[in-house]
């Protein structure tokens, strides 16, 4: 129930959004009967309740719904199943005692600071945008200068416009949705300039968010100065070269009043390095094996603190494991030990899980470090798929069944994708 929480679980998953809540649900599932969520908004739902636009739910629920209403699915689920959840609350710290309970230090705005035992912890604590500093871009500190989910906070939980006349740097998802919800305003979008030559949002928000509305997409190009004083007055972009570097020469000023940068999202993993998890250096999140299970044993890891997702069915599929695999441990269930390591090969960034078991299929999620028209996806010498296209953006996942992973003798599974007349299948 919400706003209760008491001092031993099976289960404790950090954080209530929609990895969070299919977690705590997955948890159920196994068999657990008593499951904790800890959140630190007033309210469970997370970053879906400013998402007010359609397009989510296509692939777990088979319909098209807003944000709010996928979150409000599975909060009515949660609540339902009669999941504790501690809105206004922190988890501060993790401890093992000797009986080989976890003992989690929850801070809440109600109890102040407590300690709850329970078996097994999910980490789903989400992601957060880059800013400014991040990429530091050179002139003064006006006014008028929002990351693009702040910005769609103000205007679509707060009833404020962020300003009239607005540039967007970066192309990811948010950025581009909210081109959209601000030209329905009557904002004035000049523009989405992207530092890469391809957009790192998905293709049907590009179609569908600027094809349609006649927004600008411009790729290879970035900002390269701020003007104004109090607010914003302006923008200087300029065309890049293959290595990144601005062509001052080629450089103009697009007058604006609003800035929102869209330029990557950052897992929340601040709680991992405390707690000593090791963290894969290319998605920013931690180690998992097949179980999702952390270098810490009896913690899990799920959604985007794990890796940034590009839908959100992808992270209640993945967090509804999470949370059934954490609710086996809890219950003192072990799934055999993996012992093939998956590795990134040709034109692949990253891919998880880290490492694999042959018991039982295995969903494996993976992103392109390039564009590739066609491709193969091969999986070592076990199976290959042809592709149409791949792009850095949108995430490709497959499923490796046990029968290959059989016959597969080496303790290195490495995953490549490469084009047709390269070798691969034709």
């Amino acid at each position: 129930m919400f706003g209760r929480m008491n001092r031993r679980y099976d289960v404790v998953v950090v954080g209530g959004g929609p990895a969070g809540l299919a977690a705590a649900l997955g948890a159920l599932d196994s068999g657990v009967s008593r499951v904790l969520v800890v959140e630190r908004e007033p309210e469970a739902g997370g970053i879906l309740r400013q998402c007010i636009h359609a397009g989510f739910g296509l692939h777990h629920f088979r319909e098209e719904l807003t944000g709010p209403e996928y979150a409000e699915r599975f909060v009515t689920q949660v609540m339902d199943r009669d999941i504790d959840v501690a809105p206004h609350s922190y988890v501060t710290g993790l401890a093992v005692d000797s009986s080989g309970h976890r003992l989690v230090r929850v801070l809440s705005e109600r109890g102040g600071l407590a300690t709850v035992e329970c078996r097994s912890v999910v980490l789903a604590m989400g992601c957060r945008e880059r800013t400014r500093g991040a990429v530091r871009i050179p002139g003064t500190r006006p006014a008028g200068i929002f990351t693009a989910g702040l910005a769609q906070k103000l205007l679509n939980l707060d009833g404020y416009l962020p300003g009239r006349r607005a540039v967007i740097l970066g192309s990811g998802d948010i950025g581009l949705i909210m081109a959209r919800r601000l030209t329905l305003e009557g904002c004035k979008v000049e523009g989405v300039f992207e530092l890469m030559p391809y957009s790192n949002g998905l293709t049907r928000n590009v179609v569908q968010c600027l094809d349609d509305y006649g927004i600008p997409l411009h790729l290879s190009t970035t900002v390269t100065r701020i003007h104004g004083r109090d607010r914003i007055e302006a923008v200087t972009v300029a065309p890049v070269d293959e290595t990144g570097r601005p062509d001052a020469a080629r450089a103009w000023d697009v007058p604006c009043d609003t800035l929102l940068l869209s330029i990557g999202l950052i897992p929340e993993n601040e709680l991992s390095e405390s707690l000593g998890i090791a963290l894969d250096v290319v998605t920013g999140g931690p180690k998992v094996d097949s179980t999702l299970a952390t270098s810490l044993p009896g913690v899990f890891a799920c959604g985007n603190v794990l890796h940034v997702h590009d839908l959100v069915d992808f992270v209640t599929e993945e967090a509804l494991r999470a949370g059934r695999f954490a609710g086996e441990h809890a219950r003192q269930i072990r799934r055999p030990r993996d012992a093939i390591a998956l590795v990134p090969g040709a034109n692949v960034r990253y891919c998880l899980p880290h490492t694999l078991s042959a018991d039982r299929p295995h969903t494996v999620y993976m992103r392109a470090k390039t564009r590739m028209s066609p491709c193969i996806l091969r999986v070592g010498n076990l199976l290959e798929r042809r592709l149409r296209f791949v792009v850095p953006a949108e995430m490709i996942h497959l499923t490796i069944q046990p029968e290959l992973l059989e016959r597969f003798y080496e303790d290195r599974l490495q995953i490549d994708l490469l084009p047709v007349d390269g070798g691969g299948v034709p």
